[in-house]
């Protein structure tokens, strides 16, 4: 008889249910400001009144192109970006919050601070810490793996 699949022990699987749940509570104290948890990554990179180009805010976004590119657009859409000319590469432009997106960058701070308090209120310190060491190693892991051809 084959052994059940027991998502309580695949990393794997806790770390995207944890995420979920992360998003999920996220999405529900921003809902009134019109902001989502995917848009999240764009107000991390550009929070600090930074301007930077589609490539460079993937990258510090970590997430894939095709993604930010359907967040840009809804997020231009919905007010909350501009593009200006890039003056050192005519070609490209400079994306950046709107002041009005700029006026919600607190909000997302305490949405964001609210929701990991909560995350992590059954952790000591030295818990949480610890915590946030491993996953950040397990994260250099998954990087480092190379990517398939």
């Amino acid at each position: 008889m084959k052994a059940a699949f027991d998502r309580t022990q695949s990393p794997g699987y806790m770390t995207n249910w944890a995420a979920r749940l992360f998003a999920r509570a996220i999405d529900r104290k921003l809902r009134a400001a019109g902001i989502s948890s995917g848009q999240l990554p764009v107000f991390f990179a550009l929070g600090d009144g930074e301007a930077l180009s589609q490539k460079a805010l993937t990258r510090a976004a970590a997430i894939e192109q095709p993604t930010m590119a359907a967040t840009l657009i809804r997020m231009e859409r919905d007010g909350l970006i501009e593009r200006n000319p890039d003056p050192s590469d005519k070609r490209s432009a400079l994306i950046s919050l709107t002041p009005a997106a700029m006026d919600k960058v607190r909000i997302v701070r305490e949405a964001i601070a609210m929701v990991n308090s909560a995350a992590v209120a059954d952790l000591d310190p030295e818990e949480t810490k610890a915590y946030l060491a491993i996953l950040q190693r397990v994260i250099r892991a998954l990087d480092a793996i190379p990517e398939e051809e």
